[in-house]
């Protein structure tokens, strides 16, 4: 296996932070409008988006 390069590991770090679900206090803030996130990802179904 590769080393991961400092910047990588950073990238794939934010990514993994940002593959959660919206909290609930935010969905009742705005009344249902905003359920699902929307740079969610499945790990084997799609590839991570370019920033």
């Amino acid at each position: 296996m590769g080393k991961k390069t400092l910047a990588k590991k950073k990238r794939l770090a934010k990514a993994q932070k940002r593959n959660r679900r919206v909290p609930a206090w935010v969905v009742m803030k705005t009344d249902r409008e905003f359920t699902q996130h929307p740079k969610r990802h499945n790990w084997r179904r799609s590839n991570l988006q370019k920033e």
